[in-house]
């Protein structure tokens, strides 16, 4: 671009606005950042993470991050609810996709956290656009060599807790059950919200409740505003480090049809916002917004709730400042 990328006064990398280049038009990266920087200058790495090796039903997470990104060219940078402004107070880039392997999962697997890795030299807060929620366990792993265990925000319908999948340790339904074990986890301090559907046994979310997780099935979240239920979660994960994932089949299909594994009665758009407001003020290191498939989209629209939600969780940030404050 003629001048070189867009920044604020302090040098910051700014979204390019529709007055500059139409909003159809320009480079895809989130929100039509510059692209441009290197991690050591970033506050912020949002980063794709192209893959779908590890679904059980219908596959496409792999175009999520692309999806992602053509639905974020609406938003624009001041969020005019709570009054953060995420890109005047840190430095926030789009820093492209990882190089999965389409046709090796562990190698895949080994490739993001090798990446997440390079990423924690630089102290850089990290947002991966999935990609199926497998990509949860490397990011994780490279986290906690960093920070430790980590509390966890888990928006969900289901709370991939599975012990295998087909003799698989490492899918989709998995990661949080490998995560426990490998102690990258505080049990103490995580809490999975709208879990729901049907079951293989009784039991079958009794083991997350057994490690000590807050386990809010999706009956609870009904005909309501989550804002006291996030007073809850922000005291039971406070106290550390913690890291928000979110699935986007967390929502109800009516927002949402664009993923792989569909249950009926989740959450409304505007819930998943009031989560994500609602972790506000805690230590939070790292977050994700996984299970985009936009081949079964409807005119875009679970990439263009995916980009929202992905902003908010910009906004949450530590160290975000709110206009007024």
């Amino acid at each position: 671009m003629p001048g070189g990328p867009p920044t604020n006064a302090s040098g910051n990398p700014q979204p390019l606005g529709g007055n500059e280049m139409p909003r159809f038009a320009g480079i895809t990266t989130f929100m039509r950042l510059p692209g441009q920087s290197d991690p050591v200058d970033l506050d912020v790495a949002v980063f794709g993470v192209p893959f779908d090796l590890g679904t059980s039903n219908r596959p496409g997470a792999r175009f999520g991050p692309r999806g992602i990104r053509e639905e974020s060219v609406m938003i624009r940078p001041y969020n005019m609810a709570t009054r953060a402004a995420p890109f005047d107070s840190l430095r926030i880039d789009d820093l492209g996709d990882i190089a999965t392997n389409a046709f090796n999962k562990d190698d895949s697997v080994a490739r993001i956290e090798a990446y997440v890795d390079e990423l924690m030299a630089h102290d850089l807060a990290t947002v991966a656009l999935g990609g199926d929620h497998t990509i949860v366990l490397p990011v994780l792993r490279a986290l906690a060599k960093k920070h430790g265990p980590l509390g966890l925000v888990h928006v969900d319908a289901h709370t991939d807790i599975n012990d295998d999948m087909f003799g698989e340790k490492i899918a989709h339904g998995t990661p949080f059950r490998r995560a426990v074990e490998e102690g990258l986890l505080d049990g103490d301090r995580v809490v999975q919200v709208g879990v729901r559907g049907t079951g293989y046994a009784a039991d079958d979310f009794d083991w997350s409740r057994e490690q000590g997780f807050r386990v809010v099935q999706v009956e609870e979240c009904w005909h309501k505003s989550l804002t006291p239920l996030m007073d809850e979660v922000r005291e039971k994960v406070s106290g550390g480090p913690v890291y928000i994932s979110f699935d986007i089949d967390g929502l109800d299909p009516a927002y949402a049809p664009g993923t792989g594994t569909l249950e009926t009665g989740g959450l409304t758009s505007a819930q998943g916002i009031e989560i994500i407001r609602g972790c506000w003020g805690l230590d939070i290191v790292g977050c994700d917004l996984v299970e985009v498939a936009p081949i079964y989209d409807v005119s875009g629209m679970t990439s263009r709730v995916a980009s929202d939600l992905v902003y908010e969780m910009l906004c949450v940030l530590p160290g975000v400042e709110r206009r007024g404050d």
